[in-house]
């Protein structure tokens, strides 16, 4: 089995989500007490947040990047980024790695694709929302991504940072969720990306009125699917 490299702690909660899917895709697939062989760094999410909000991009950069290079050096055979918003720096993140990053957006447009959709809804925070890193990748792959008007952004945006990130899920929250998903369908989205780990908190197949594309499973199972081959 190939050790994954996880860059994770962005947030904590969804680096958790991350491990519990992995561990539980690994002993669904290999049985017994099997678990993934896993190398984890987990950030002070504070600190990123606050380059996150003063647009200090290119300091935020330089932090993945020697981090990204501290797991190669620690033997991990290839690379998953524990969010999604983060991937704008994936570029620079992989500054002088020579092992590979599994891109999320990319994996996610995959499986969207391959179940013959197109029109996916897109629920996020509000930079991968609103700047192109990330639609940009789910364009090349063939989608017509829809985004959530602006008032449903913000609101989307303030849940995850205020609440979510920090474990926190109220029964208001999911209502709220359940109403902007509904609206994207409403709007022509053919299905529902949760794009940030922590927007599975509160919406799953039960309360999404379309197929849903989960990036921390498609990620997690592209993930396990190279550890073992």
């Amino acid at each position: 089995m190939k050790t994954i490299g996880i860059l994770g702690g962005m947030s904590a909660a969804s680096t958790q989500i991350y491990y519990q899917t992995l561990c539980d895709l690994t002993r669904q697939r290999l049985g017994g007490l099997h678990s993934p062989e896993l190398l984890i760094r987990s950030l002070d999410f504070a600190v990123i947040e606050a380059l996150q909000a003063g647009g200090d991009w290119e300091v935020a950069g330089r932090v993945l990047n020697r981090e990204a290079i501290a797991l190669e050096q620690g033997g991990a055979d290839f690379l998953i980024l524990a969010t999604n918003t983060m991937h704008k720096l994936a570029e620079q993140m992989m500054t002088g790695v020579s092992i590979p990053l599994l891109h999320i957006a990319d994996a996610t447009a995959r499986a969207i694709q391959s179940e013959g959709l197109k029109f996916p809804g897109l629920m996020a925070t509000s930079f991968t929302m609103q700047q192109h890193f990330y639609t940009d990748r789910l364009i090349a792959g063939g989608l017509a991504p829809i985004l959530p008007n602006p008032q449903d952004q913000e609101t989307t945006h303030r849940i995850i940072y205020d609440e979510l990130c920090k474990g926190i899920v109220t029964d208001d929250s999911r209502e709220i969720f359940i109403s902007i998903a509904q609206r994207l369908h409403n709007a022509g989205a053919d299905c529902l990306i949760l794009g940030c780990t922590e927007v599975g908190m509160l919406l799953d197949t039960s309360n999404v009125p379309c197929p849903l594309f989960d990036t921390t499973q498609i990620h997690c199972e592209l993930a396990l699917e190279l550890a073992l081959n």
